[in-house]
């Protein structure tokens, strides 16, 4: 597949997707390229924005095994997972996979289980398997987790640590659409029974053929020193608790490198790296003791006046 054909696919998931989520052409296309570039994505909002839709939505253009999981404050990891099962016909244990064994998984409302069952997240979404009773079981591919969660202030949530939030290659939030869309959404049928019409424009083997396009899209030593100053200002600058981590920066090259892909160019140019920019490392940054007051756009916007070398 080379970088018209690649192209001509991902305008059909973008545009198949549209029919669904209304007015959302950049979150839809901050998605694909998350997806593209292996990673996982966290999306952030109020409840009834349209955070679970955007995954049912993903999941039936791109054709994948799907499963939701439904977060609450008393699930376990076992949950999730699964667990080994005494089996009286045959007298031994069997594993019993749990939904984690799917292509895209959605953690939805992900902030209201505990720490420890959000922990059961970390090696599947890291190492693409997970570990039960010693014995390690391979997750399918692709793989993705697409988490959901509502503001921090809302009661009944649980901060993600920060080691869990770095699994997540980008974080985005809905946001309200536009007035036309949101009259055309009041006016149209009901979101979730119009994805039971929708059907797939890719399979999973077009998308791991997609997925292996990205690392091919070249990367100068002149956006890499790019890279590099962004994660030394993060480091150096006073208002920032914490500098990006070597993570961080892979994480952003991985993501420009898809954002190129999906605009048909077999390289990467510095205005990809500012486009995905805030969606990489706006949930990695967090304000020092001085700058508790700062806005996370305050924050972005130290770093998005890096100058390019």
């Amino acid at each position: 597949m080379n970088i018209a054909h690649a192209n001509q696919k991902i305008t059909q998931i973008i545009d198949n997707s549209s029919k669904i989520i209304l007015g959302k052409q950049h979150q839809l296309t901050l998605a694909i390229a998350c997806f593209l570039a292996k990673g996982h994505l966290l999306v952030e909002d109020l409840p009834g924005m349209g955070k679970t839709t955007l995954a049912h939505v993903l999941a039936k253009t791109l054709g994948l095994d799907f499963k939701r999981v439904q977060f609450t404050s008393d699930m376990l990891p076992a949950d999730i997972l699964g667990t080994t099962i005494y089996q009286n016909h045959s007298q031994d244990f069997r594993f019993m996979p749990g939904p984690i064994f799917s292509q895209l998984v959605l953690a939805d409302e992900v902030n209201r289980a505990t720490p420890k069952t959000q922990s059961a997240l970390l090696e599947a979404m890291e190492e693409y398997q997970v570990t039960i009773e010693g014995e390690t079981h391979i997750l399918p591919k692709p793989f993705f987790v697409i988490a959901t969660q509502n503001p921090s202030h809302q009661i009944g949530t649980f901060s993600l640590p920060e080691s869990q939030l770095d699994r997540f290659l980008m974080r985005l939030e809905m946001g309200y659409p536009d007035e036309k869309a949101e009259k055309a959404l009041l006016k149209g049928s009901d979101r979730r029974e119009m994805i039971t019409d929708l059907t797939s424009v890719v399979t999973s083997d077009d998308l791991l053929v997609l997925q292996s396009l990205v690392p091919k899209i070249h990367t100068s030593d002149a956006l890499i020193n790019y890279v590099h100053a962004l994660l030394t200002f993060s480091r150096e600058a006073y208002f920032y608790h914490t500098g990006l981590s070597p993570r961080a920066g892979l994480a952003l090259i991985r993501a420009a490198q898809a954002w190129a892909l999906i605009h048909s160019r077999d390289h990467v140019i510095p205005e990809d790296i500012q486009a995905v920019l805030p969606n990489v490392v706006g949930h990695r940054l967090q304000a020092s003791t001085d700058y508790r007051d700062q806005t996370l756009e305050d924050l972005l916007q130290h770093i998005q006046h890096v100058a390019i070398p």
